[in-house]
């Protein structure tokens, strides 16, 4: 049975968040990641050819799960989808990318840090993007999964691998990491030092 994108983030527990120079070095780095057991991974498109990389890791990892973060416009959502990508992220509410996603029937995690701003994108995706979750820390989600405890909402911004635990412990779906995880260097142990390898 076929994993939706919204599952596989669940059970990945971590959501790497690439941010890298190039094309070249997203592909190095989704490699390193793979062979690390990683199998769900967002591109942003700040990355310079996000593009090409997103082609290049898809068919080098077909069985990765690659959605596109920082989609701020429809053209943008537009082209992620024509490229295959599986999920889509914003660092913010974007109606415009929401009606594109839902028109695909793809899975659209909208970002925002205020109580109306989550529950905008929980009951648009399902899923949210508490974001920038550095700025207020475990506290506020277990304050907000106390009023909603079923919702699921993956905080995303400036989390160091050391709170990735604390997050996962305060009722986080999944916690968007950066180049705390994706570095180079031994991927495999940060994980299995989470407890998720």
């Amino acid at each position: 049975m076929t994993l939706s994108p919204v599952e596989r983030i669940g059970a990945a527990r971590v959501l790497p968040v690439l941010r890298t120079r190039d094309a070249d070095e997203t592909v190095d780095v989704v490699a390193g990641l793979a062979a690390a057991g990683v199998d769900v991974i967002e591109i942003t498109t700040t990355i310079a050819g996000w593009d090409t990389a997103l082609e290049r890791v898809q068919s080098n990892h077909p069985q990765t799960c690659v959605g596109v973060g920082t989609v701020l416009t429809a053209d943008s959502a537009h082209a992620a989808l024509a490229r295959g990508a599986e999920f889509l992220v914003s660092p913010r509410l974007v109606p415009a990318v929401r009606a594109v996603a839902r028109e695909a029937g793809t899975l659209f995690i909208e970002g925002g840090l205020t109580p109306t701003e989550l529950m905008t994108a929980l009951d648009a995706g399902g899923i949210a993007k508490l974001f920038p979750a550095h700025t207020v820390g475990p506290d506020y989600l277990r304050s907000l999964l106390s009023v909603v405890p079923h919702a699921r909402i993956v905080p995303t911004g400036g989390i160091p691998l050391s709170e990735v635990g604390t997050w996962l412990d305060a009722g986080a779906f999944a916690v968007g990491v950066g180049r705390d995880l994706t570095a180079a260097g031994d991927i495999a142990a940060r994980l299995r030092d989470l407890g998720l390898a």
